[in-house]
């Protein structure tokens, strides 16, 4: 029978899915890991012994081995996938990398909006084109997977219609800006699949992006995300597939951060300690961490709202960096019962432990 473990981050992202995806991954190494939201802009780090990689083109299980699986509901930025299957080589990780054909592709042009927009800037962007592709989506300017391996001809045409919906007119201008980004399709031996390829694994890990309070549809707006960050999508892919063995693992942290602008509750300096490396400190874009007091009742109303997408088999809660701050997590302040609770000390996956069984 096939399973499906879904990761979930309970906050405004920063959680720890990267550790929880590769402790899943360790656990199950025929698996596929199945990103489901959001793109180019995780960062979702794993540390294996001496080895560190932060996955944001590939999923959280390409450093342990496993293959990855981009779906329609993700965005890719072929010069961004290129660089980082560069760096994953290197590490011995795996770039085997499938994409649905209807994934959305970010271009240069989305690059330059979300980096210059005014609007953009004050509601908080991490500079990588995520929110511009997807606006640009609700436009007759579309770009798809399937078109990377499309006559380049065709391709051309497509990329010169989404350069004067920006605004850019300039030969020149279009020509310098759009050669890195070909020679970075050139680079990659794409592997378009649809939802038929992960018919061949029984067991699939989905890992999700950001936190269920940036979703498009629950959070604060205007500072979301443009996805939908929590197990809905997942779910509908489960069921495409008729997997009802599911399994969820929802994750947060011992403390709450929030990367960008926009309302958090709790908001107050921590003195943190163990924290040499933590990954997503500082963004041109977004600016500092920010951090604050674990909010019961925030967590409770994630949990509550995600419940409305997912029927699951098992409920499963992680909680990361617990060595970082005095305070204990109170597991009992939570409203859902769940099956295993797991806590971590450090980046490391060989270290997540038993808090609750």
């Amino acid at each position: 029978m096939k399973k499906a473990q879904i990761v979930i981050g309970l906050g405004f992202g920063d959680e720890g899915k990267g550790i929880t995806t590769d402790f899943l991954a360790s656990q199950h190494p025929e698996a596929v890991v199945i990103r489901f939201s959001g793109g180019q802009q995780a960062a979702h780090t794993v540390m294996i012994d001496e080895r560190k990689h932060v996955h944001s083109s590939f999923a959280s299980g390409a450093l342990r081995g496993l293959p990855s699986y981009f779906t329609e509901h993700c965005t890719i930025h072929p010069d961004f996938l290129f660089n980082e299957m560069e760096e994953l080589k290197a590490k011995n990780g795996n770039i085997e990398l499938h994409i649905h054909p209807l994934a959305k592709v970010t271009t240069p042009f989305d690059v330059w909006q979300n980096r210059t927009s005014v609007k953009n800037l004050e509601h908080g962007t991490c500079g990588k084109g995520v929110g511009a592709t997807m606006k640009r989506h609700e436009s007759p300017y579309k770009l798809f997977a399937a078109d990377l391996i499309a006559p380049r001809e065709m391709l051309m045409e497509k990329l010169k219609g989404i350069a004067y919906y920006y605004g850019f007119v300039e030969e020149n201008e279009i020509r310098e800006l759009l050669n890195p980004f070909l020679n970075a399709i050139d680079g990659v031996d794409w592997k378009i699949n649809d939802y038929n390829y992960l018919t061949s694994f029984d067991h699939l890990i989905f890992e999700g992006s950001q936190g269920i309070l940036l979703d498009m549809d629950h959070g604060v707006f205007p500072n979301v995300t443009y996805a939908h960050t929590t197990s809905k999508n997942a779910y509908e892919i489960c069921k495409l597939l008729k997997i009802e063995d599911i399994e969820m693992y929802y994750v947060t942290r011992s403390y709450a951060t929030r990367h960008g602008n926009g309302w958090m509750s709790n908001e107050k300096e921590i003195a943190l300690k163990n924290n040499e490396e933590e990954t997503c400190t500082f963004n041109e874009y977004q600016k500092e961490l920010r951090f604050g007091e674990i909010d019961y009742n925030l967590l409770n109303y994630a949990l509550k709202l995600d419940a409305a997408y997912v029927f699951p088999a098992k409920n499963n809660l992680v909680v990361t960096c617990l060595d970082q701050i005095d305070e204990n997590f109170k597991v009992e302040n939570l409203d859902v019962k769940f099956d295993e609770v797991y806590g971590s000390c450090s980046p490391y996956s060989k270290d997540f432990k038993f808090l609750k069984k």
